[in-house]
């Protein structure tokens, strides 16, 4: 490892293990290694949508979250997200956390690889997704139409997928600006999941879905369907 790092350019310090311990959070785990590494960057917007577009072509997927506080649950989402192919996060100025140590390990390390936006205005945000060619599709309790319902003909589209925490919910100003509300459905006496764990589901099913419609097409004869 010492020396992969030094051709790398890394500068490599040997410290005892206390003056280690001391150099790292209180929470971390050094197991005799530390790296001090800069913030995670974070995109704006923008820069967000044409990196989207840049990889993935018309089957984007991102994830906006509205008011999950939780760096766990930041970071399990960030790891699901990333492992389902999702192009990107959105998250807020306020009531998001910052992109700290416990996100990161949280997301298993994720979160360095999911392109993260962070925007002042969730609802704007969404207006300006929407512009740029997505269906907004929020998880909300009470909506007319269950997850495994969706429309089969937005599956092959680009998708937003909004998140909201759990007990409050997503903000009803968010919920009116989607053009989907899903609900997971519930069969035992549990009426809701933890936000990384409904995430998960819908995020999964999604790209399964899809995936299904995209090689079903590609079995058409030429000029069908």
């Amino acid at each position: 490892m010492a020396t992969l790092a030094r051709t790398r350019g890394v500068l490599i310090e040997l410290v005892d293990g206390a003056e280690l311990a001391d150099r790292i959070d209180q929470d971390g785990n050094h197991q005799g290694v530390a790296l001090l590494a800069g913030p995670i960057p974070e995109l704006s917007l923008r820069q967000l949508l044409e990196l989207a577009s840049e990889s993935h072509g018309g089957g984007r997927r991102l994830v906006a979250l509205d008011g999950v506080e939780d760096p766990q649950n930041v970071g399990a989402l960030a790891r699901v997200a990333e492992s389902s192919g999702v192009s990107g996060l959105i998250l807020t100025d306020r009531r998001a956390p910052a992109l700290t140590p416990a996100v990161s390990r949280a997301s298993a390390g994720a979160i360095e690889w999911l392109p993260v936006a962070r925007v002042s205005n969730l609802g704007r945000a969404l207006e300006l997704v929407k512009d740029g060619g997505y269906w907004v599709v929020a998880a909300g309790f009470g909506s007319k139409s269950g997850l495994y319902e969706l429309d089969d003909r937005i599956l092959t589209g680009s998708l937003t997928v909004v998140l909201g925490a759990e007990g409050r919910g997503i903000r009803r100003s968010i919920l009116e600006q989607a053009d989907h509300l899903v609900e997971i459905p519930m069969r035992g006496r549990i009426s809701s999941l933890n936000v990384s764990t409904a995430g998960a589901i819908i995020l999964y099913d999604l790209l399964r879905r899809s995936e299904s419609i995209v090689s079903a097409m590609d079995r058409l004869p030429d000029g069908a369907g």
